[in-house]
């Protein structure tokens, strides 16, 4: 079961790819040029994806 949810605003994303490169868990790809949930079994909550986001297009819930 997963530890967290994750809530992507795709209108609000750049394709900047710092939350993919920064997830120690590998949880996000990108998909047309916007951020999407690859993996969320694999999140940990550490919503570094959250923290480090310009755009404000993450939301992570821990659970």
């Amino acid at each position: 079961m997963a530890k967290s949810e994750i809530k992507i605003y795709k209108e609000r994303c750049k394709g900047c790819e710092i939350c993919v490169v920064l997830c120690p868990a590998q949880v996000l790809d990108m998909q047309d040029f916007k951020v999407h949930i690859a993996d969320i079994e694999k999140c940990t909550a550490c919503m570094q994806c959250e923290l480090r986001c310009p755009d404000f297009a993450i939301e992570v819930t821990r659970l």
